[in-house]
């Protein structure tokens, strides 16, 4: 009865999968389904076998979909991963599609120049944001441990957060300064 379902499903349901996922998801299909008859289990006829064997494909099919839209993060890696078949030769011409790398380079700039402008805040504001972004502590955990309320937990990581905008934006308003050269040579000097 499998063999006899198999070309029908997997056309039935070629837009679902890939053709080697709609094979894989029916094989799978097929092992269940032969268990369960070692077991002692039974149809009542052929057409309920048929319906036991869609109904079961369709079940591997969204447990498949599900796994590769995120659930399975080991599926969802595999399913984004660029190929390398024959370009083990040429690996510095793979490129990653996914990286963004202005978005990055931009994000990097933006954590070096906390970091730069991070020791005009005070001790207690720097303590707060740091448990917030590096160690990801909750509120209730972070006032434990230091003794602090919730209102000056709050209070403090506003007026933290308000006073790194301003260093921010100072540090941008900021205009390097060039020695003045009277004596420069004829050119651009770039």
């Amino acid at each position: 009865m499998a063999l006899a379902r198999r070309d029908l499903l997997l056309r039935a349901h070629r837009f679902r999968l890939r053709r080697e996922d709609l094979e894989d998801c029916f094989s799978q299909t097929t092992m269940e389904l032969i268990a369960r008859t070692r077991a002692g289990g039974t149809f009542k006829s052929r057409h309920h076998l048929a319906n036991v064997i869609e109904q079961r494909f369709l079940s591997r099919i969204h447990d498949r979909r599900r796994a590769l839209s995120g659930r399975s993060p080991m599926q969802s890696a595999l399913e984004t991963a660029v190929p390398l078949d024959g370009a083990h030769e040429h690996a510095a011409e793979i490129a990653d599609r996914r990286a963004e790398v202005e978005h990055l380079a931009m994000l990097r700039d933006e954590l070096a120049q906390i970091s730069r402008v991070a020791g005009g805040l005070t001790y207690d504001q720097r303590l707060l944001l740091a448990s917030q972004v590096g160690l990801q502590m909750e509120c209730a955990e972070f006032c434990h441990r230091h003794g602090w309320s919730t209102e000056k937990y709050r209070k403090v990581g506003q007026r933290a957060r308000a006073r790194l905008r301003e260093l921010i934006a100072a540090e941008n308003e900021r205009v390097p300064l060039i020695e003045a050269r009277s004596e420069q040579g004829i050119g651009t000097n770039l």
